[in-house]
């Protein structure tokens, strides 16, 4: 048996170098070959439920009232769907393929064996679920303005805003991750901690619509402060309190991070 009384603590702050990178880019080498089918995968889901309820039930709702103004509906979900998709992205790539990475295949183990260390490997695994998402996003994005919803120029920001979001949530993914003992593990996060999440934080209609003390705990989910930012700027406006909903975002990243490596070093000392 392995004597652990000498290894600091697996809370101990994030040890993180340079080495991180190699191991980034060897996921983006291999995921390259399978970009095609990884993009159509990630965006055809929200591309539906942008035209089915975008355009079918938009033809029934007509405007939606935000902050005082009156928009179409198809722009009200468009802003909201495009953060759902960030989200979704993040997730499932620091699940399901940074699970497959570390326990399955044992990748994890086989990077180790060169110079670099667990943190740079859980850092590298953040990032780059942060840029799958990202590609993804981008993809949406296009065809958004393909199919003129928006025109803002307020998007560029919009977009920054949802490449720090796919690493809030792939943070919080890998949490998860280390916990997991199989893939039927992650039906929790998603059945009890996604899907909630993505009928509270005004994705699909105005959080003025819930009961005020769902609303209350709503506001500070980290979906609801990323629809918060970015809805305003699809309507060329600037969010009210950007401040506020980007320390939100910023303490879930952080602290989600930190535990999820924690996690992670504790699960690698067994």
């Amino acid at each position: 048996m392995n004597d652990n009384t000498n290894l600091p603590s697996v809370w101990s702050p994030p040890a993180v170098t340079r080495r991180w990178w190699p191991v980034f880019l060897r996921n983006l080498l291999v995921w390259r070959k399978l970009a095609v089918p990884s993009l159509i995968g990630n965006i055809a889901e929200p591309l539906i439920w942008l035209v089915a309820f975008g355009y079918g039930m938009g033809a029934l709702v007509g405007q939606v009232k935000v902050g005082g103004a009156s928009v179409p509906y198809i722009l009200f979900l468009a802003s909201g769907s495009i953060c759902m998709s960030a989200m979704n992205a993040a997730s499932f790539e620091a699940l399901y393929s940074a699970f497959s990475r570390m326990h399955v295949q044992k990748t994890w183990d086989g990077i180790m064996n060169a110079p670099v260390g667990l943190d740079d490997v859980v850092f590298a695994e953040m990032l780059w679920a942060g840029f799958k998402s990202l590609f993804t996003v981008t993809a949406i994005l296009l065809v958004m303005l393909g199919l003129g919803i928006s025109h803002s120029p307020k998007l560029l920001v919009a977009w920054v805003i949802l490449a720090g979001a796919g690493i809030v949530f792939s943070s919080i993914a890998l949490i998860f991750n280390a916990l997991a003992k199989g893939y039927d593990f992650f039906t929790y996060y998603f059945t009890l901690f996604m899907t909630p999440m993505m009928f509270l934080s005004g994705v699909f209609f105005p959080l003025e619509q819930l009961p005020e003390v769902v609303r209350a705990v709503a506001a500070w989910l980290p979906l609801a402060n990323v629809v918060a930012l970015v809805r305003p700027l699809f309507m060329d406006q600037w969010p009210t309190q950007p401040l506020l909903h980007l320390g939100v975002l910023a303490a879930y990243g952080i602290v989600a991070f930190w535990l999820a490596l924690g996690l992670t070093r504790r699960r690698f000392r067994r």
